[in-house]
């Protein structure tokens, strides 16, 4: 249906345009190769786009990369942002911080 959509407007198109005015008699030559070649152009296509999908492999989803969730990070890499040393409860001491 796509293809034949495709076609369909080229022919008109191409019936409208190459005629060269109302005056003229419509190239309904011109009009039946431009909606075959539109026609053909598109399901070429569409079938080498509908060919190239591919399935992501299954272990791309799971794992802890990048936006998986919204849960706040702990830092790049897996790391976390407050050293080992420093108590749960204690300010950081990083400038700029708000605790809220």
């Amino acid at each position: 249906m796509f293809s034949a959509f495709w076609a369909v407007l080229a022919f008109f198109a191409v019936l409208i345009f190459a005629s060269g005015g109302s005056s003229r008699t419509p190239r309904f030559d011109l009009a039946f190769t431009g909606a075959g070649i539109a026609f053909i152009v598109t399901l070429v296509i569409a079938a080498m786009l509908s060919m190239s999908y591919k399935d992501n492999a299954d272990h791309l989803g799971k794992g802890s990369g990048v936006n998986l969730s919204s849960k706040k990070s702990a830092g790049h890499g897996g790391h976390s942002a407050r050293p080992d040393s420093q108590a749960p409860g204690a300010p950081d001491a990083a400038p700029g911080t708000d605790p809220r």
